[in-house]
């Protein structure tokens, strides 16, 4: 009987598993439909798997990394999410997540969309760890100045562009602001709150104080005085600075004159 000779040897079916992070029978069985051959054995890994992983995609994924880059005039945030903390914090992971993030530097101004290069990265991963490794969502901004704060789990962040000169401490301090503040900012000045927001505010405000039995003059005031409560806890630059311990001092006298904030983007992992 003819037998057919085998194009690899166990050292082979090692480097292939240090390679891929794969079983030792998925990488025999790879390189046996081969011939040998390393990397087409690895291209056999992400198709074959690859219909696997497919079946895994709607498992949750409320874990992940959030990664930052800034290259002069240009930078990115993007997110990444994975279904446990462990795969989130291996080497890999946070390697893939580096490269994802210095990939959007080269896309446009606006939303980050996952590239053919990107794809590819985040499939290895999945691949790897069999878990649903996910492009969750990202941004990048040119122009300016840029000052960024990755809190140490690398889940919460926050990435601000400015005009102006201004020291990178105090943007950093700025960003930390963003990530930590309770309420959350979600603009940067009284004048970006959309109307129908103020209007929602003032409305709701104005009822409870008329429902309480308050004559319609000092109902208004009573309106008035919340809606610029809401503008100054809601609004970036009004709101008190949290790194201050004294909790006088807003936002926009910490940027300082002369200097403007032109956008924030705030993430935290699975929100």
């Amino acid at each position: 009987m003819e037998t057919t000779a085998v194009s690899f040897t166990a050292k082979d079916v090692m480097a292939l598993r240090h390679k891929t992070g794969l079983g030792m029978m998925d990488c025999k069985k790879a390189l046996a439909a081969s011939n040998g051959d390393m990397d087409a054995a690895a291209e056999w890994l992400r198709r074959t798997l690859k219909g696997k992983m497919a079946q895994r995609s709607d498992r949750v994924t409320g874990e992940g990394l959030i990664g930052i880059a800034i290259d002069g005039p240009n930078a990115a945030i993007v997110e990444i999410r994975t279904e446990t903390d462990f795969t989130a914090r291996t080497e890999e992971f946070v390697a893939m997540v580096g490269e994802v993030v210095k990939l959007a530097l080269s896309q446009s101004a606006g939303e980050v969309r996952a590239s053919e290069e990107t794809t590819a990265r985040i499939e290895e991963i999945r691949i790897k760890t069999g878990e649903n490794v996910q492009f969750a969502r990202g941004q990048k901004l040119e122009g300016g100045r840029f000052g960024k704060y990755l809190h140490h789990d690398g889940k919460r962040a926050a990435l601000i562009q400015v005009e102006g000169e201004v020291d990178e401490e105090i943007l950093k301090g700025i960003c930390q602001h963003i990530v930590a503040h309770d309420p959350t900012p979600i603009c940067i000045s009284e004048a970006d709150v959309p109307p129908e927001e103020v209007q929602r505010v003032r409305t709701e405000a104005l009822q409870e104080a008329e429902a309480s039995g308050k004559p319609a003059q000092i109902a208004t005031k009573i309106a008035d005085g919340k809606v610029r409560k809401y503008l100054q806890e809601k609004t970036l630059l009004d709101q008190m600075y949290v790194r201050d311990t004294s909790g006088k001092t807003p936002v926009r006298k910490v940027l300082g004159a002369g200097v403007s904030i032109k956008r924030f983007v705030r993430y935290t992992v699975g929100a």
